[in-house]
């Protein structure tokens, strides 16, 4: 009964200490590709492409929060001229956000995700019913990103940002484990009462 009492008490002070986020952006994969092998089919390098992202953030009154964001390749890319692929990545992370300036806000981040790959069959059709045009890969990865962010009007935000992704065992399908995406989100928060 004593518990139940506190409840409301408890969010009440919660939901005024905090602040919410909400952001779509887009950005662009950079990674190293093998120029020294010999071998005829190399997997490429996993780079270019269009990401569009959406990520939600909340952060509490002492700047420590939690985040998650999820970004996916637009157009399907091509896996070394013969096989058609889409990337999807997605995080959650642990957030540290502080104030630089009066319009300016750093936000660090680190955390989990995975990342999955669809490859599509190049034919696009099958031999029998119900057997799948499609393969996927999914791996685990490690995520370091910053971002930069400007108050451009009351509580619309733009933010520029890097984001680092380690990707586990992601040289059976492309050239490296290590995986840049650089973009810009535009986004809104949700104030601290």
């Amino acid at each position: 009964m004593s518990v139940c009492a506190f409840l409301p008490f408890a969010f009440a002070t919660f939901a005024h200490s905090q602040q919410f986020d909400f952001a779509v952006g887009g950005g662009t994969l950079f990674s190293t590709k093998n120029i020294t092998a010999s071998q005829a089919y190399l997997p490429p390098a996993e780079k270019g492409g269009v990401y569009p992202s959406v990520s939600i953030e909340r952060v509490f009154k002492n700047h420590y929060g939690y985040s998650a964001e999820f970004a996916f390749r637009y157009h399907e890319g091509s896996y070394n001229g013969f096989q058609k692929f889409r990337p999807l990545i997605y995080d959650v992370n642990a957030v540290y956000n502080t104030r630089l300036a009066k319009k300016f806000t750093a936000d660090l981040q680190a955390g989990v995700g995975g990342q999955s790959t669809f490859f599509y069959s190049p034919s696009g059709n099958c031999a029998y019913p119900g057997c799948a045009t499609h393969l996927d890969s999914n791996r685990f990865l490690l995520h370091a990103g910053f971002g930069l962010r400007y108050a451009l009007l009351g509580r619309l935000f733009v933010r520029p940002e890097a984001n680092y992704y380690r990707i586990l065992d992601n040289t059976v399908d492309f050239h490296s484990d290590n995986v840049l995406r650089l973009g810009a989100s535009i986004g809104y928060t949700f104030p601290r009462d």
